[in-house]
């Protein structure tokens, strides 16, 4: 009986570690997709810097010309509309992988505490790319309106800037153009005008698909805030300290070294009082003699 209850419980200590040991494999195995889904978006991210980078370029070709290559825009047209299809995959991946970690909130672990840092990391590093490309589609605009504005006071039509968007948000030019004179100038200018105004519609539509994006990734990002916030200002005490410290340091040295040259002083002085008292002996004692 003893003998049977003893293989019973080495059987179920075998289970157990054979349990053990599938949970720490299926652990394994879980992590190692998690980071190969992190090095995607990372790469994917990197992808769409790369792209609004090359979006600037597009952007500078477009002003610099009076009357850009049809071909540049059409890139341009891509490539606005490849970093919208990565960004609404970059953002759909981020937002899989919060909702996985609030299911796993309960637990407490240093893989969890792992996946925590590493989608905050990426989330930001995606916010931080996309407002750059924000960025650059509004001074895109600024500019391209600059340039409107230029070619219609050539044409003898000075307007203000609250004038001017009312025209781009009518999305109709002619109410400023209507009246250009038919000459070989205004019509370049008119050209000019009627280009732009189709770039400007354009880049609004882009930023407006890309606006929801904006506030669900910002959103995300601000509900890691406090946690990221908390470490930044641990972060800053701590060099608060060591500056405080280093600071505290100099003036032991100054102090140091002003109360090293104050007795050097004291024993120079010292000593001449001292070669001065043997100088008045010597003389006396000579005198006497």
């Amino acid at each position: 009986m003893k003998d049977r209850l003893e293989q019973l419980k080495s059987k179920q200590d075998q289970d157990d570690a054979d349990e053990d040991l599938e949970i720490a494999i299926d652990n394994t195995a879980f992590m190692d997709e998690f980071f190969a889904e992190i090095e995607e978006t990372r790469q994917n991210i990197d992808k769409i810097s790369e792209n609004v980078e090359e979006a600037k370029k597009l952007y500078s070709i477009i002003l610099s010309a009076p009357i850009p290559e049809p071909k540049t825009k059409d890139d341009l047209e891509q490539l606005t509309a490849d970093i919208k299809k990565m960004a609404n995959s970059v953002r759909n991946k981020l937002k899989s992988m919060e909702r996985n970690i609030e299911q796993d909130e309960v637990r407490s672990s240093a893989d969890l505490r792992i996946r925590k840092s590493q989608h905050s990391v990426l989330s930001r590093k995606f916010v931080d790319v996309m407002t750059k490309y924000n960025e650059a589609q509004v001074d895109f605009r600024e500019r391209s309106k600059g340039r409107i504005q230029r070619q219609l006071e050539i044409t003898g039509k000075n307007t203000t800037d609250e004038e001017l968007e009312e025209m781009l948000e009518s999305g109709n030019p002619s109410i400023f153009t209507s009246g250009i004179m038919d000459s070989q100038i205004s019509k370049q200018a008119l050209s000019e005008i009627e280009g732009r105004h189709k770039d400007i519609l354009r880049l609004e539509s882009s930023i407006k698909e890309l606006h929801d994006m904006f506030v669900d990734i910002a959103m995300l990002v601000e509900n890691q805030g406090e946690i990221v916030d908390n470490i930044e200002l641990n972060l800053r005490h701590t060099l608060d300290h060591v500056e405080k410290a280093r600071e505290e340091t100099k003036k032991a040295l100054k102090y140091k070294s002003k109360a090293r040259k104050k007795t050097i002083i004291i024993i120079v002085i010292v000593i001449s009082l001292l070669g001065i008292l043997a100088l008045i002996i010597g003389l006396s004692v000579g005198l006497k003699t």
